[in-house]
């Protein structure tokens, strides 16, 4: 087989393009030199690859293949990284291109409207793929529902079933709470169960291979907790959600949308996990301290779930609020959308984007970054010099799975000195919420051509989005303001087991702290 792909690949380098060539006979050769670079670990293959789908992307495509064009080059960076992360210790690198390269272009691949018309197998695979690279730097938290949506589209797709097993274990080692962990564990146990089985789908030659691999992690599992006895004892649904028809609509919403501050809601909408109890862990710090970065998260916490409540307002909202009445307004006639439920829904977007600063406002003081407060943006403040992507020395050795999920997401923001993000739609998430703060983003019911073209009668100071594309862009940062609460959390307690592991003597006094009454929340 070697000297198969061996020939295969001769064959290939013998052209310097592809330009020339079909379409069809082009996409083939791009797609296939990838792969046999890849089994031959040749990065001169990889670089070849990837000039030919630039020239690629150049062509008229079709959409279909102006997807797979970017699923080739999330392909070939996968490569790259294999060449690269050789070492072991290279795992733990903070800055990843190559990581970063194929979270972009899987994306890309997923957004193009040519994503709808690839083979299932091949959606299946991309999504797949994107929910590997998120797990691999420790964004966890959206790595799950990546891996499900492959599972909605082929439920026996069998790299999505047990890498969902592999995600669902080491999210539970994350976890500071033990019972948690064990409902995270049985649950992993579930998803490789499924893809050991017969029925299991295997689109890949090696197959035997990656079954032996999550054949041991189950193994694992079923050596570290009795899952028959979790399962037993654990009741994921059936839960009490509310007293009042409203407060149960309102709670079963949130489970749906994963918004709860609560690991076990990334488990899905069950009733167990509809209650926001996300803590800090236990931590150590000085005797005359207060409990300061507790307030702190009691406040981010607040401020999350006030926002996602006004988002679930705006969403639910079908009639004038009585605030609303009598206040003159003109029409413009551009099919503006005006009203409290539009405000709240802007009110979320502020609060949930603000947190991310808040974020790293918490991380510089719990890591003794020591960063001026001017400077502390949650985008920079990973790095010593954010223009030469240097990571701060006080990271760079953590083997911190959480809190690099943390530094990663931040890769999904923008920022117009560094420019560069892993999400496509980062750009514009920035520029709404800029135009939010500093100056005039319009809200339409209706969004013509018009209205955004090159037009006499378009709104020339405003940035115009249309009214349900509004919603998803806050639910989607209310989303992610989520993840980065938890992966705050989790994080905060590895850096805390490592920090004991090195501590040396000294008495600890415990601080004993109730819980903040409802009744007192006015």
């Amino acid at each position: 087989m070697t000297l198969d792909v061996q020939r295969i690949f001769d064959q290939l380098m013998q052209r310097d393009s592809v330009d020339g060539l079909p379409d069809e006979t082009a996409m083939q050769c791009a797609g296939s030199l990838i792969d046999v670079s890849t089994d031959l670990g040749r990065e001169d293959g990889v670089a070849r690859a990837l000039q030919w789908c630039d020239e690629l992307a150049r062509r008229q495509l079709g959409d279909a293949e102006f997807a797979l064009v970017e699923y080739f080059r999330a392909n070939a960076w996968a490569a790259k990284q294999r060449l690269r992360h050789r070492e072991k210790a290279a795992l733990w690198n903070w800055e990843q291109p190559e990581v970063q390269e194929q979270i972009l272009h899987l994306r890309l691949a997923m957004r193009h409207p040519g994503y709808e018309k690839l083979d299932v197998i091949r959606q299946c695979q991309i999504q797949t793929n994107l929910g590997n690279q998120l797990s691999h730097i420790g964004r966890i938290v959206e790595a799950l529902p990546t891996w499900e949506r492959a599972l909605a589209i082929r439920p026996q797709f069998a790299m999505a079933l047990g890498n969902l097993g592999y995600g669902l274990k080491q999210y539970g080692h994350a976890l500071y709470d033990t019972g948690h962990a064990r409902v995270f564990f049985a649950a992993a146990h579930a998803q490789l169960t499924a893809a050991l089985a017969p029925e299991a789908e295997y689109e890949s030659y090696d197959s035997e291979h990656v079954k032996s691999q999550f054949a041991k992690l189950r193994t694992d599992i079923e050596q570290r907790v009795d899952v028959e006895a979790v399962r037993a004892s654990i009741k994921l649904d059936g839960h009490d959600v509310g007293v009042s028809g409203e407060e149960r609509n309102y709670r079963r919403w949130v489970l749906d949308e994963r918004l709860f501050l609560n690991p076990l809601n990334d488990l899905g909408p069950y009733t167990i996990g509809a209650r926001d109890i996300l803590s800090l862990p236990s931590y150590v710090t000085a005797l005359k301290e207060p409990p300061t970065l507790i307030g702190f998260f009691n406040q981010m916490k607040q401020e999350f779930v006030s926002a996602r409540w006004f988002l679930y307002e705006a969403i639910r909202s079908h009639k004038p609020h009585f605030s609303d009445r009598d206040v003159t307004l003109y029409n413009t006639l551009d099919y503006p959308s005006y009203s409290l439920a539009v405000e709240r829904a802007k009110a979320a977007y502020r609060i949930a984007y603000s947190l991310f600063d808040k974020v790293a406002f918490f991380v510089n003081d719990y890591a003794k970054l020591a960063v001026d407060l001017t400077r502390v943006y949650f985008k920079t403040i990973w790095y010593e010099n954010p223009s030469k992507r240097i990571i701060r020395d006080e990271l760079v050795k953590l083997e911190n799975w959480p809190l690099r999920g943390l530094f990663w997401l931040s890769k999904d923001l923008f920022d117009p000195e560094l420019q560069d993000s892993a999400d496509p739609d980062a750009q514009e998430l920035y520029l709404i919420r800029n135009r939010l703060e500093h100056s005039y983003l319009k809200i339409h019911e209706i969004l013509v051509p018009r209205l955004v073209a090159d037009d006499p009668f378009r709104d020339r100071l405003a940035y115009s989005i249309q009214r349900e594309a509004f919603i998803d862009k806050a639910l989607l940062v209310l989303q992610r303001a989520r993840a980065a609460l938890i992966y705050l959390s989790l994080g905060m307690h590895q850096e805390e087991r490592r920090r004991s592991k090195n501590k040396k003597g000294g008495l600890i006094a415990p601080m004993h702290l109730d819980h903040w009454d409802d009744d007192w929340k006015q």
